[in-house]
């Protein structure tokens, strides 16, 4: 099996793009953190065929969950962010609203298949339903993703929710 160190360095961008565009660039990382966690209690526990990415974006999506009902119960209004360390540059702002505003099942394929990189079968898994469900759930988030920054399907160089 290979170590958790190294599933951490390999995997962890992946997820912390996964969980920013799940619950947004506030709650991400708490949800990283969430997700990690969990996947370090459960890893020794996992069969050696694992696929590890799907594995962990499902963690992340059910951590995921797990913020977004807590801060529904608990709100906390605060005047700014405090500062975090080292963090990646802030994408678009724009684009991330409109992401946000996507109806929750589109935006959620949008998150695990362009932004995670998963198999539309492996959406329609953590998702549930079909993968031609997952697929049109997708399509449909990109094209209102596209109306939204007034993109032509051409434009695809600047709908880039991938940050670095």
């Amino acid at each position: 099996m290979q170590p958790f160190e190294e599933i951490v360095t390999a995997y962890g961008p992946m997820v912390l793009r996964v969980c920013r565009a799940v619950v947004g660039p506030v709650d991400a990382e708490d949800a990283w953190s969430e997700t990690f966690l969990a996947a370090l209690k459960a890893y020794p526990e996992q069969p050696p065929d694992t696929n590890v990415e799907a594995w962990l974006v499902r963690i992340a999506h059910r951590k995921a969950i797990d913020l977004t009902r807590a801060r529904a119960r608990h709100p906390i209004a605060v005047e700014s962010v405090p500062e975090r360390g080292i963090s990646p540059p802030e994408p678009d702002p724009e684009l991330w609203d409109a992401l946000a505003a996507l109806p929750e099942k589109q935006r959620a394929a949008v998150a695990y298949h362009h932004v995670g990189g998963l198999a539309y079968k492996d959406v329609a898994a953590i998702l549930g339903g079909t993968a031609a469900a997952a697929r049109r759930a997708a399509s449909d988030g990109i094209r209102s993703l596209r109306q939204a920054l007034n993109l032509r399907e051409e434009d695809n160089d600047e709908l880039t929710i991938r940050s670095s």
